[in-house]
C-alpha cells in the first residue's frame, strides 16, 4: 500500500484548539538523534476505517527545515513501510516530538475542559446559543451549546446532548475564548446577534424555564 506524509500543520490550521502542533521553539531545538511524529497517510482505507498511521522516526540528519530520518516503528497497516526505512520529511510533516512543549499546556485545558452540546450543534457544526449553569465538577465548564435550531421536544431528550471538550466549540468560533472560563459569566444567557454574527449576552434571561 502507498503513502505520503500528511501537513500536520495544515490539519492544526483546520483543527487549532483540538489538533496539537510542536511550537516553533521546540521545532528549532530538533537535532540528529531525537524522535519525532509523523502522520503516514494511505492511498486506501485501512480495515478499522482509517487512512492514516502515526510512527516515530529518528532524526538522521537536518537541514533547517529539511530533514532525514528513519523510521523507529514497525508499521501495523503500511505493509510497504518496514522499520528502519529511510524517510525524507520537513518540519511541517512534525505532529509530536519528546522535547517539552509549553504551549502543550495549552492543548491539555482546551481537552480536559468539557461543555455539554446539542448534537443539532455537531451536525451543523455552529451554535448560536448559550447557557452556563453551576459546573458539576472540575472539568465541567457548566456550559451548554445549542445551534438555535433546536425544538422543545428535541432539547428535553437528554439523548441529543453530548459532553465534549471545549476545544471543539472552539475550532467553531474562539471568540468565546475571552470570556468561556470566567466566573462573571456564571448563569449567563448568550445569543448570536443575526446582523453582527457576535455573541451577545442576554440581559435578564429568564432561567425558571430550566428548573
Amino acid at each position: 500500500m502507498t503513502w505520503k506524509l500528511d501537513s500536520a500543520v495544515e490539519i492544526h490550521k483546520e483543527s487549532p484548539y483540538t489538533f496539537y502542533l510542536p511550537s516553533d521553539q521546540v521545532i528549532t531545538q530538533l537535532k540528529v538523534g531525537d524522535l519525532v511524529k509523523l502522520i503516514f497517510m494511505a492511498t486506501e482505507t485501512f480495515d478499522n476505517g482509517c487512512q492514516a498511521e502515526r510512527m516515530w522516526v529518528e532524526i538522521l540528519e537536518r537541514n533547517e527545515t529539511d530533514f532525514r530520518g528513519k523510521l523507529a516503528n514497525q508499521p501495523y497497516y503500511l505493509s510497504s513501510l518496514q522499520h528502519g526505512d529511510l524517510i525524507d520529511f520537513k518540519s511541517e510533516h512534525i505532529c509530536s516530538t519528546q522535547l517539552d512543549d509549553p504551549y502543550a499546556k495549552d492543548m491539555d485545558y482546551y481537552f480536559d475542559k468539557k461543555i455539554t452540546v446539542s448534537n443539532d450543534v455537531l451536525s451543523r457544526n455552529e451554535f448560536n446559543f448559550m447557557l452556563r449553569f453551576d459546573p458539576d465538577n472540575e472539568h465541567d465548564l457548566g456550559w451548554v451549546f445549542f445551534s438555535g435550531y433546536e425544538d422543545d421536544e428535541f432539547s428535553a431528550n437528554s439523548e441529543n446532548f453530548q459532553v465534549i471538550s471545549v476545544g471543539k466549540m472552539l475550532n467553531m468560533d474562539d471568540s468565546i475564548l475571552e470570556f468561556i472560563d470566567n466566573s462573571e459569566t456564571l448563569h449567563c444567557a448568550y445569543e448570536r446577534d443575526k446582523d453582527t454574527d457576535i455573541l451577545v449576552k442576554i440581559e435578564n434571561y429568564d432561567w425558571s424555564i430550566h428548573e
